[in-house]
């Protein structure tokens, strides 16, 4: 069965850092760009950040950038985003997906392969 389970979701106070971690079964993620993207209650999904199958090219939505890194260990099948300063507009669920190249992830999410389940993050004092 092909699976992406993201983990690391929980509640943190404002200002506080979080490490989600996106890991892949029954597929090779070295394979695929992959993408991070939440949605909030009542709010459409929204992408965060994006890494290319290499991990030489990055992006960040405006509202992450130099708050949140997004990183890959293709060794362990893993995919993590590194939140930092948490904010309360960060809350939402956030979902991991693997996309066939860069551009996908960049581009319309319908391009994007396989997606997890979500990961709640909440922010909160």
């Amino acid at each position: 069965q092909l699976q992406l389970v993201e983990s690391g979701g929980g509640l943190v106070q404002p200002g506080g850092s979080l490490r989600l971690s996106c890991a892949a079964s029954g597929f090779t993620l070295e394979n695929y760009a992959i993408g991070w993207f939440r949605q909030a209650p009542g709010k459409e999904r929204e992408r965060v950040s994006c890494i290319s199958i290499t991990g030489g090219n990055t992006n960040y939505h405006d509202f992450v950038k130099g708050r949140f890194t997004i990183s890959r260990d293709n060794a362990k099948n893993t995919v993590y985003l590194q939140m930092n300063s948490l904010k309360s507009e960060d809350t939402g669920i956030y979902y991991c997906a693997a996309g066939p190249t860069y551009g996908a992830c960049l581009g319309f999410f319908g391009s994007m392969a396989y997606w997890g389940q979500g990961t709640q993050v909440t922010v909160s004092s």
